[in-house]
């Protein structure tokens, strides 16, 4: 499908207020490799206003240029051979550092006298974004000294904003995240916490709500009544690549399917909002999650899967196991691979099962989701047509970000034969333009005070509330056959068997080729 771009405009889109983005973690991976690029793509489409500075913060010893470098090569790395040098000088002009560790108070003086010498020399009129690159346990620390100095101001009182955005996990379970979302509540306002999720940024996940609630061939069809049932997919190839400290603890369940993986069925089963805007839409998320009833011990035995990689092969070679990862226990009886059945108890999808499946070391990098609708209720072809695949709508969100629409049609020629047809959407062949880093949007949306793409307080509650039960569950009963799957498949055998028990199979990227 081709679309002239002649129709795609920003719906009016303007550069964000002035303001100064400080980023906690400065000198981190996250940082060069995404948030400096997705500066610069905002910048260069002029979503970014003039009078706009970032001071980076760590404990790395940087000087300004030093930090500077650190966008060039951020950039370069991600735009080889395609970059507007003078945007990006004009960017690293307004990049300055400090150092520091930023978990004492002591150091938050300093980060000060700086904060306000670069917002005199830029016009940020005071306006600051604060953003938390850094390991989720020091998010408390940090909003107690930034509060303790006075570098927070009172959304409720005239003068500046002061907004703060903090990367996941957003606590280790429920218990946790409520005293997270205590602390942060402590010194900022509700309405000054981004909890953010880079899924949420991507075009083909925004995409969803607007898919769902302007198309009326889909709406009328999106329940109970039509759909067989909801697949979700997150496949990565990728091993933990060096963050075998950080997976070690947390897990597939954690690090995927409880925020990134719950959005999607969020967005993908909520009612329409009665208007689209932040609280709006994220009060109908949350209703969806809290008609998710918490599972029973017996129900986590029948409707959940873990799994672990053992050594195997990716792309013709040989990769090791979890286990041999480094940085990993040798004896680890960590998640990489998680699967679950779940039902959204309410009016729309009551009886439609939901099913959730997230990996590494899988046989490709892949993020979809299959809404397979009922078949005809008359088979008009003597059969025929039960031996054809049903109608599913799939929505690909990476790496290749696209819509299909698979159904059937008549085959050319005097006999009657059906085949299965499909018609499919692509965003590379909307507006020609190259995508970003799914950053973009979020920053955008954050500068402009937007919330609708960000997790609320009782958003992350709700969704741990259905995860920590299975959670505390896999952690009092220690798997007896992990490593369960070769490097390089998709996944342990009871994956296949959790679906199959309701006459389902599990789609992948053949499927829709």
């Amino acid at each position: 499908m081709n679309q002239s771009a002649e129709y795609c405009d920003v719906g009016g889109m303007v550069a964000p207020p002035p303001c100064t983005m400080v980023i906690f973690g400065g000198s981190g991976d996250l940082t060069r490799r995404k948030l400096l690029p997705s500066l610069y793509n905002m910048a260069r489409e002029g979503f970014l206003n003039e009078k706009f500075a970032v001071i980076g913060t760590g404990s790395t010893p940087l000087s300004d240029d030093d930090f500077r470098t650190r966008l060039r090569e951020g950039v370069e790395e991600m735009y080889p051979g395609a970059i507007d040098k003078a945007v990006l000088d004009r960017l690293a002009a307004s990049l300055y550092y400090v150092r520091g560790r930023f978990t004492k108070s002591e150091e938050f003086p300093a980060l000060k006298k700086r904060l306000e010498e670069v917002g005199e020399r830029h016009g940020t009129e005071g306006n600051v974004l604060y953003y938390l690159a850094i390991p989720p346990q020091s998010f408390g620390d940090v909003a107690d000294n930034l509060g303790k100095v006075g570098l927070v101001h009172d959304p409720l009182q005239p003068g500046p904003w002061t907004r703060l955005i903090i990367e996941k996990p957003f606590g280790d379970d429920l218990e946790s995240a409520q005293e997270l979302n205590r602390r942060l509540a402590a010194v900022f306002h509700e309405r000054q916490i981004h909890r953010i999720d880079h899924y949420l940024g991507k075009e083909t996940v925004q995409n969803i709500l607007l898919f769902r609630f302007t198309n009326g061939i889909f709406e009328p069809v999106w329940n109970r009544r039509y759909v067989d049932h909801v697949q979700i997919t997150v496949a990565e190839k990728l091993g933990v690549e060096g963050r075998g400290a950080f997976y070690d603890h947390a897990g597939s369940l954690r690090d995927v399917m409880q925020n990134h993986m719950f959005q999607l069925l969020c967005l993908v089963a909520m009612e329409p909002p009665n208007k689209l805007e932040a609280e709006a839409v994220r009060s109908e998320k949350v209703k969806v999650l809290d008609a998710i009833h918490p599972m029973s011990p017996a129900e986590i035995d029948r409707f959940t899967v873990r799994g672990q990689y053992g050594p195997g092969t990716v792309d013709g070679k040989a990769v090791p196991g979890y286990r041999q990862e480094p940085s990993v226990s040798p004896t680890s009886n960590i998640d990489t691979f998680s699967a679950v059945r779940l039902e959204v108890e309410n009016w729309r999808w009551a009886g439609v099962p939901f099913y959730l499946r997230t990996g590494k070391r899988l046989p490709v990098r892949d993020t979809e989701i299959v809404v397979q609708f009922r078949q005809a209720p008359l088979m008009l072809l003597d059969g025929m047509a039960a031996r054809q695949p049903p109608n599913r709508l799939t929505i690909h969100v990476q790496p290749d970000e696209r819509i299909t629409l698979r159904f059937h049609a008549k085959c050319p020629g005097p006999p009657v034969r059906l085949a299965p047809v499909q018609m499919e959407f692509k965003y590379s062949e909307l507006d020609g333009k190259t995508r970003g880093t799914g950053y973009e949007t979020l920053l955008y949306d954050c500068m402009m005070g937007d919330r609708m793409l960000f997790h609320r307080a009782d958003m992350v509650e709700s969704a741990w509330r259905i995860a920590t039960p299975i959670l505390k569950q896999w952690e009092s009963q220690q798997p007896k056959d992990f490593p369960n799957y070769p490097a390089g498949t998709w996944g342990p055998p009871a994956a296949e068997e959790l679906i199959q028990r309701d006459g389902h199979r599990w789609f992948g990227p053949d499927d829709h080729t």
